[in-house]
């Protein structure tokens, strides 16, 4: 993809931007209960990090967020916790308003990820399905939550 960034070097220097998947969300909610699984605590203290000191931008759409929604649900999360999450990143989180599907993941399920992360400019995608983000076709650095974000120090 040719498309050029337009933020300038100022805003560059801001905060890093990010798109969270929503594999990362659930499992970071499993993990501040349950810690069975690395994937579980590496997203929990991702999750936890960002409400503690709001290290880079967090990246959402309305698509992002019903999906946030209903994966939550499904996975039995109570409602008012749900209702909190989604409080939290509409107050916090930067909301994009992405223009035509981009078409850029194998699984058109995550072609709203992708969209977000291109559309609002990100500098990485968090994930723990990243054969669902082909990095050859994104400006986001694909990642998981236990590597370094891009453009922060490492904790």
């Amino acid at each position: 993809m040719s498309r050029k960034r337009q933020r300038s070097k100022s805003q560059r220097i801001a905060k890093p931007r990010g798109v969270i998947d929503t594999s990362v969300l659930v499992a970071g909610i499993a993990g501040m209960k349950h810690t069975i699984y690395a994937s579980n605590a590496a997203s929990a203290h991702l999750l936890q990090r960002w409400v503690d000191t709001k290290p880079f931008v967090w990246l959402i759409t309305e698509d992002v967020v019903d999906e946030y929604k209903s994966v939550l649900a499904l996975c039995g999360v109570r409602p008012h916790v749900i209702g909190r999450v989604v409080n939290l990143l509409r107050k916090r989180a930067e909301m994009v308003r992405p223009g035509p599907s981009l078409n850029i993941s194998p699984d058109p399920d995550d072609n709203h990820i992708c969209d977000c992360a291109e559309y609002g400019e990100a500098d990485f995608i968090v994930t723990l399905n990243a054969k669902d983000f082909p990095q050859d076709r994104l400006h986001a650095k694909v990642i998981t939550p236990d590597q370094r974000i891009p453009g922060l120090p490492s904790v």
